[in-house]
């Protein structure tokens, strides 16, 4: 691996700014690397190096008075293959679009580009995001670099692979009921799923819902701080939309301030099957917190409900998609599932679910008047074999659906609060586990503060990037 590889995305963006290494050579070292590692991991799919090249030389042209802070001063970043960037191949990881190239980007990618990102690839994802295994009939399957033989997590797994390896410095991903969150777990990286509205997207089916939201994806805490700053932001397009706050989230990193009180639960409450021996090692994360003079509980929001909410509101996202039971032939049948389920929905289920909702987001304010964090793990299980499509069984508990396994993340997103994955331990086997952080409602700051400390403190913050293992 070249030595510009293994910076940091923080070091990176300072030897920009000093001028000790350009844009154009962080190019060359990606794609050096990215050819590399692509035959055993599969992360990046699809590549934009000479696009990348003309963006770097319009950036080498202009001022360097004017650039804010927050400007990652032509640092290569990946962007998620269901995310469009204008003349570069999008798929959705679906055969229905597998040669489709946009006229334009997206609004999220049009504000990277706008603070110094410069997009050197696409990274793959399941079909149009539905599931937390990368895999899908354009491209095929991500590979986790800690054991090629495993799965990346989804559906940001390409992005949470090729951080891993060092492909690349900073990714975007996705998460609806986890596709930050999971595949950050899978291949020990970090990723930030913000409150609704921090990251400006469009255009999008449906600009009110808030189920969904785009995020960071870094090696680091403090590396995935600073991409969402690059990344947040009002936007006409999005109607949700937050302005840019005064502090920035990197700032908050670098405090790296303890929390005084948390909350930790292996498994929200009773709500989910977890793995024994990643509920330890989530266990044994929050022990060393409390070791260091943090206030621990073993408690729970109450997530009662959850998992019936998140089904119904899923289902109704995936109506959104329903031009697409003319394709049933290509298109995957979990997606197809989704889209029937959906549409069969009645006024009463929807109705109910989002009054449930309601109250779940109260419950949840109150929570966090008392506790400042709330701990559990990333995902319900360690990366499994890719072979499988997802895991059937946690903890000798059959799963009846592929969404099932995902309810750890899934029901943190119905509260709408931020949430991240931090490394924090491994397996028996050395593959990587995340830890869960979850704070109140647009609280991301205080959240990356004390995701920085743990990192900091858990020594587990150098262990990427690293090359693939093979078996």
């Amino acid at each position: 691996m070249n030595d510009l590889c293994r910076l940091s995305a923080i070091d990176a963006v300072a030897a920009l700014r000093t001028g000790d290494v350009s844009p154009m050579e962080l190019i060359e070292a990606a794609e050096e690397r990215i050819t590399e590692v692509e035959p055993l991991v599969n992360a990046l799919p699809t590549t934009a190096f000479e696009r990348a090249r003309r963006h770097a030389e319009r950036l080498a042209a202009s001022s360097l008075d004017n650039r804010p802070p927050h400007h990652l001063g032509g640092l290569p970043i990946a962007v998620k293959d269901l995310v469009p960037v204008a003349a570069v191949r999008t798929t959705w990881g679906s055969r229905v679009h597998q040669h489709h190239i946009p006229d334009a980007s997206d609004v999220m990618v049009e504000t990277l580009e706008h603070n110094g990102g410069i997009v050197i690839a696409k990274s793959n994802t399941p079909e149009f995001g539905a599931g937390s295994h990368t895999f899908n009939e354009v491209f095929g399957h991500t590979n986790n670099p800690w054991d090629v033989s495993r799965s990346a997590g989804g559906s940001s797994g390409g992005a949470a692979a090729a951080l891993a390896t060092g492909e690349v410095w900073l990714a975007d991903g996705s998460d609806l009921g986890g596709s930050l969150r999971n595949p950050a777990s899978f291949c020990g990286v970090v990723a930030i799923r913000p409150s609704p509205g921090r990251v400006a997207r469009g255009p999008v089916e449906d600009p009110w819902n808030n189920l969904s939201v785009r995020g960071p994806m870094g090696r680091t805490v403090a590396d995935a701080a600073l991409m969402l700053d690059a990344m947040v932001g009002a936007h006409p397009a999005d109607p949700l939309s937050l302005p840019a706050p005064d502090t920035s989230f990197l700032d908050a990193a670098l405090r790296q301030t303890p929390p005084r009180r948390i909350a930790f639960s292996p498994d929200l409450g009773g709500i989910t099957p977890v793995d024994p021996e990643v509920a330890s090692i989530c266990r044994k994360a929050v022990d060393r917190m409390a070791d260091d003079g943090v206030s621990v509980e073993e408690t729970s929001i109450d997530f009662s409900g959850a998992a019936e909410i998140f089904r119904v509101l899923r289902a109704l996202v995936f109506t959104e998609r329903r031009g697409l039971l003319a394709h049933r032939d290509v298109v995957k049948p979990e997606v197809i599932e989704n889209i029937e389920a959906g549409l069969r929905l009645t006024p009463a289920e929807i109705a109910s679910a989002r009054s449930g909702r309601g109250d779940l987001l109260r419950r949840a304010a109150t929570f966090f008047e008392e506790y400042d964090l709330l701990a559990c793990p990333a995902a319900v299980v360690a990366p499994f074999p890719g072979q499988w499509r997802w895991p059937t069984e946690v903890a000798d508990q059959r799963l009846d659906s592929y969404i099932d396994w995902l309810l750890i993340c899934a029901a943190v997103t119905l509260t709408s609060c931020p949430a991240l994955s931090v490394p924090c331990g491994f397996t028996a086997e050395g593959l990587p586990v995340g830890l869960q952080l979850v704070a109140a409602l647009r609280a991301e700051h205080s959240l990356i503060s004390a995701a920085a400390w743990w990192q900091a403190s858990s020594g587990l913050a150098a262990m990427v990037p690293r090359d693939p293992a093979t078996t």
